[in-house]
């Protein structure tokens, strides 16, 4: 089937372990589609248990783009998500397809539909020198440095985020303006098109025991070895945005023999718990969009075409 339209697309929205990608690919059986994903965690290559990652047979027989486009020691901006995104969207209305962005990263949605700020672009001697002062005084400290600058932006990144927080830095020192200050002004790479949201939000306390079982499965079927093979990387180090990712951390710091396992399963846990109730919290937000509890493929294709006039 196809949907008589070319100037919209579908975002499928939902906190992690909700079934979007089950969902997606339901809508992409009835409707020719394009999957694109819309996951900052699964755009690394050799990150696929802890990820969750749709298996190699799922993505051969429903390819996503935007999946294992890259290193876990590369940078990738949201920049360059917009940029492939787009370019990607064109491409499936171009082949009459609805282009299907499916994910979980709020951030990349957020950017895609709204445009993002006129920044400073970063010059090597800047990246350079925020990236020595971050291993001399680590992610913290400069996060503490950040809330004197730019308390609003302080509040928004986590500690943690040493990308973000050296990025927010750099934009101060490069332009003398905060970056809370210059994000008011969002009006670049804006997408030009119809969008239509459907948000997958199952219960609360299904989506905690779905969190808890998925980290269960991911030790049984080979988590710890994976990560295992990422420290033989020697570029990696928990600095990186792939090595802050949920279970990744908190397995890297198992080895470093901070947690035991039993500590390090409570913790990834707890902290993928934490990322959903940050992804739940901004979808709330979202207006006009369809809310379903679980996988109700006809409700979604339904509405999908009452809205195609």
């Amino acid at each position: 089937m196809t949907i008589e339209s070319s100037n919209f697309v579908l975002f499928l929205m939902g906190p992690t372990a909700s079934g979007k990608t089950e969902l997606a690919i339901e809508i992409s059986k009835i409707i020719d589609s394009t999957l694109i994903s819309v996951d900052s965690a699964l755009i690394y290559k050799g990150m696929d248990i802890g990820t969750a990652k749709p298996d190699k047979e799922t993505l051969k027989s429903f390819p996503h783009k935007l999946i294992d486009i890259c290193n876990p020691e590369d940078s990738f901006s949201v920049t360059e998500f917009i940029t492939l995104a787009k370019k990607y969207i064109t491409n499936a209305l171009n082949e009459g397809k609805l282009p299907i962005l499916v994910g979980g990263t709020s951030f990349y949605f957020n950017a895609l539909e709204h445009g993002l700020s006129a920044l400073p672009a970063a010059t090597d001697e800047s990246r350079k020198y925020f990236n020595n002062l971050l291993q001399k005084m680590g992610s913290e400290k400069l996060h503490d440095k950040l809330q004197e600058i730019d308390p609003k932006s302080a509040e928004r990144i986590h500690p943690n985020d040493s990308q973000r927080i050296t990025r927010a830095l750099e934009v101060y020192d490069l332009s003398g303006e905060t970056l809370s200050a210059l994000q008011g002004n969002k009006n670049q790479n804006k997408l030009d098109l119809k969008i239509k949201k459907i948000v997958l939000m199952p219960e609360r306390s299904d989506l905690h025991i779905r969190i808890e079982k998925r980290f269960i499965e991911m030790i049984k079927n080979g988590f710890l070895d994976e990560v295992k093979l990422l420290r033989e990387n020697k570029k990696l180090n928990l600095d990186l945005a792939s090595m802050r990712c949920v279970g990744y951390r908190q397995a890297w710091n198992y080895f470093e023999g901070i947690y035991s396992k039993k500590e390090m399963v409570e913790k990834a846990i707890v902290a993928t718990r934490q990322l959903c109730k940050r992804q739940c919290t901004w979808l709330r937000n979202e207006n006009e969009a369809l809310i379903l509890k679980g996988l109700e493929t006809n409700q979604a294709i339904n509405y999908l075409q009452e809205h195609d006039a």
